[in-house]
């Protein structure tokens, strides 16, 4: 096997921290296969599965991303009980010299093997005379440091902005339409249903500003979309929650796509994005105010989206 560089890590959400590793692992290789290691599921979420963290992505959305941000191949290792057994020296020799790296590249923070028994001077250790280590700074916004669990914590207090900034993009909420209560379409705002994993991050139950974006290659209405064509993202009104006023118990994102009720988007995959938090959620004392609630709802959905 050719030479190549490798980068460890879990990845998730693929912020920009994770972006500047793997751009500085192409700078210092250009001319070698970048190969990313990542691990599934989360570590935390197998030895201490009670406080495992809400995932920013699905493996699968890990994975596109890892790929679009320059990796040449993402190597997926199931982390196990087993797996966590391994000392150190385990798992530079089965998992990092089978990819024959000429450099190694991790975050200043990095461990690995038993305990997190290893650290970048373990791996310097391992290393010597088979390959480079390089152990890169965490990336900062403004006075602080980007990492996977900041962006956890602004999502579950709602502040999608402040999770815009460090992930580098608005927060996206992927999955399959379903069918709902059509309660929406019944009150005159048809809104496209997202179930919400146990274990995938949500922005905190409230309404938002944002987009949807159909994610099979066709148009709003189904239409076959010509090769190259990009997705158009629709501006629409987001609700994350359970539905208090009608005793809901699934929590669910539901997308009302403005001024559109011509939409057929069940079990078509979309993607939401969160741009602005409006207001919490609130169990109304009757229908008409929720509907008048709404249109304020959507009147400033389009100001936001528009100015």
């Amino acid at each position: 096997m050719e030479r190549s560089v490798v980068v460890i890590g879990n990845f998730d959400g693929v912020h920009p921290g994770h972006q500047a590793v793997l751009a500085e692992a192409r700078r210092r290789e250009p001319g070698l296969p970048l190969i990313v290691v990542t691990f599934w599921p989360h570590p935390v979420a197998v030895l201490r599965p009670e406080v495992g963290p809400m995932l920013l992505t699905s493996l699968e959305e890990r994975v596109e991303r890892l790929t679009s941000a320059a990796a040449t191949r993402v190597e997926v290792i199931p982390f196990t009980h087993d797996f966590a057994s391994w000392p150190p020296e385990r798992f530079v020799e089965e998992i990092l010299i089978p990819l024959n790296p000429a450099r190694v590249v991790v975050g200043a923070n990095f461990r690995f093997g038993h305990l997190a028994a290893g650290t970048v001077a373990t791996l310097e250790e391992l290393a010597r005379d088979r390959f480079v280590v390089d152990a890169l700074p965490l990336v900062r916004f403004g006075d602080e440091e980007t990492c996977s669990s900041r962006i956890r914590l602004a999502l579950a207090c709602g502040d999608v902005g402040h999770a815009m900034e460090h992930l580098g993009r608005p927060f996206a909420f992927r999955g399959v339409v379903t069918r709902g209560d059509q309660r929406g379409r019944a009150l005159g705002f048809p809104t496209a249903n997202l179930p919400v994993p146990p274990k995938l991050a949500c922005p905190a139950d409230g309404v938002y500003a944002g987009w949807l974006t159909r994610r099979d290659h066709r148009g709003p209405r189904g239409e076959l979309l010509p090769a190259g064509t990009r997705q158009t993202p629709l501006p629409a009104a987001i609700s994350v929650g359970t539905n208090p006023t009608f005793d809901g118990l699934a929590r669910r994102v539901e997308s009302y796509v403005l001024d559109r009720d011509d939409l057929e988007l069940y079990d078509v995959p979309v993607a939401v994005e969160f741009i602005h938090f409006l207001r919490g959620q609130i169990r109304f004392d009757s229908i008409d105010e929720l509907v008048e609630t709404m249109h304020h709802d959507v009147a400033r959905v389009r100001r936001i989206l528009t100015g």
